[in-house]
């Protein structure tokens, strides 16, 4: 890549910085603390931005939340985020409900614990194969390799054509209202910010099939493959 292009570097959190719904932690942080004073740096992530703001451990970074439902600066004053904007979509849940109780019927998952299904204030949507209060080691040992929810991936974006359907996490399906993924997020920072996808460069790990990245990978946006985070630095050296 033709590193004086480079203005922006945008990440994935999980994954990519740090390990599964854990804080940021060293070395990483001053990883960041390097690139910052060379780069703006964003973070692109599938979850609220004041939800990756705490994982990261109120990091000074700019945050897209909700696959770009919402974008929030970091405020250096008060040391906390400013909301720019934060959309919601409307949620037809009792269609929404039946469709995965079908699905959960015609592939045996009857049984979970917790909630069914999980409906989010901005539209998106979650289906938890094992429930929202499965415990954490079953979750984990569900579905290591993906295969489980690949073979039907195809089958859940015919059912939901309004949504972009993402295998996610260690369990379940994430949806996301149409237009919004992360390439849509990033694209939209770039016109907003007067950028072209030529002054971004986007890290990530979750770039394979279903994948919430790949939507990134698959786009003119140079991409950095991140396939263990306790070695981004080697990832991001030519950056460095």
């Amino acid at each position: 890549m033709n590193i004086s292009e480079i203005k922006v570097i945008a990440f994935d959190l999980d994954g990519t910085l740090t390990q599964h719904r854990t804080p940021l932690a060293e070395p990483n942080i001053s990883l960041l603390d390097q690139l910052r004073k060379k780069y703006h740096l964003l973070m692109v992530g599938a979850g609220k931005s004041g939800r990756i703001f705490n994982q990261m451990n109120g990091y000074p970074i700019d945050i897209i939340g909700n696959y770009g439902m919402q974008f929030c600066r970091y405020n250096n004053e008060t040391h906390s985020l400013d909301i720019v904007y934060d959309e919601h979509a409307p949620c037809d849940r009792e269609s929404v409900t039946q469709r995965l109780e079908d699905l959960r019927v015609k592939y045996g998952y009857t049984e979970y614990a917790g909630k069914s299904i999980e409906f989010h204030d901005s539209g998106c949507v979650t289906f938890p194969f094992l429930g929202t209060e499965a415990d954490i080691r079953d979750k984990l040992a569900f579905d290591p390799d993906r295969s489980k929810r690949r073979a039907i991936f195809e089958e859940v974006k015919a059912l939901f054509p309004e949504y972009t359907a993402f295998v996610g996490g260690s369990s379940s399906f994430d949806f996301a209202p149409k237009p919004f993924n992360k390439y849509y997020a990033l694209d939209r920072f770039c016109r907003d910010s007067g950028l072209s996808h030529e002054n971004v460069v986007y890290a990530g790990d979750d770039y394979g099939v279903g994948g919430n990245d790949e939507a990134v990978y698959r786009s003119d946006f140079r991409f950095i493959c991140v396939d263990d985070y306790t070695r981004l630095a080697d990832a991001l050296k030519d950056l460095l």
